[in-house]
């Protein structure tokens, strides 16, 4: 039982070892960004196999006017445009984060995967939010999909984040570590996704006839938030150092009167 107990520790020993071991930072990026790119690609294929007027439609249905047929295809555009954007936010994100990424480890790479399988899963998403008619069942199930294809694309982003915090000596940069000057804005950023795809989710599950519009507004405000998102955090920081320096003032000024007292006004 001992030999047992011992054997089994040793593989727990060399498991965890394997998963910390080093892992080519630059291949890492190299995939991802190949991956970010064939996902764009695909999604661009997509909008232009299925959405572009017929020519004898145009001439016969909208009397020659091509804006008018390509008005007919504006949601499944805004839908492209969402999922588009959605692509390039996350790759930013992505960015970011192994720009403070001073060394990878097996375990950083296995959740990066992770989060690639979700990101190829975003076409699919276009798809589902351009193809079913509006206000129906499967479009509220379809944004429901979107919302969770989102939501562990990036959430596993932030487990390269936590894991990446774990031995912060040895794989993040300083700034980047708890103290550091980007450390509240890296966590800012990196939550953002997560904390919105979900509350996107929970939303259209209590309002369904609004899920459409829940969707889209949650794509649009994004890109706005990741704007406004540093003045924020900036602000917040601020604010909570003052609040610390006026209560260690408040500290110091009591010792410093304490001092001034006699022992027995102290006692007293």
């Amino acid at each position: 039982d001992q030999r047992d107990e011992e054997e089994e520790h040793h593989s727990l020993e060399t498991f965890t070892f394997y998963l910390s071991e080093p892992l080519s930072k630059e291949r890492v990026e190299a995939f991802s960004d190949g991956v970010y790119a064939i996902v764009a690609t695909l999604l661009i294929l997509d909008i232009c196999e299925d959405n572009v007027p017929d020519t004898r439609e145009v001439e016969e249905k909208f009397h020659g006017s091509l804006l008018e047929a390509l008005s007919e295809y504006g949601p499944n555009y805004l839908a492209y445009f969402g999922s588009f954007v959605t692509i390039g936010l996350l790759w930013f994100v992505h960015h970011s984060l192994f720009l403070y990424v001073t060394k990878a480890t097996r375990l950083m790479g296995l959740l990066n995967i992770l989060s690639l399988s979700f990101i190829g899963g975003l076409p699919l998403a276009y798809q589902l939010t351009s193809e079913f008619a509006e206000k129906s069942h499967n479009e509220i199930e379809a944004i429901q999909v979107s919302c969770v294809i989102t939501f562990f694309a990036s959430i596993f982003q932030f487990a390269i984040w936590t894991t990446a915090l774990l031995s912060e000596r040895e794989t993040l940069h300083p700034f980047a570590r708890y103290g550091g000057k980007e450390h509240a804005f890296m966590f800012a950023k990196l939550a953002l996704y997560p904390c919105v795809s979900l509350g996107a989710f929970f939303l259209t599950c209590l309002l369904s006839e609004f899920s459409t519009a829940i969707f889209h507004l949650m794509q649009i405000v994004i890109p706005f938030a990741f704007l406004a998102l540093r003045i924020f955090v900036r602000i917040s920081l601020t604010v909570v150092k003052a609040m610390m320096s006026l209560s260690r003032r408040k500290v110091v000024l009591l010792e410093e009167e304490e001092a001034c007292l006699s022992p027995t006004e102290t006692l007293s």
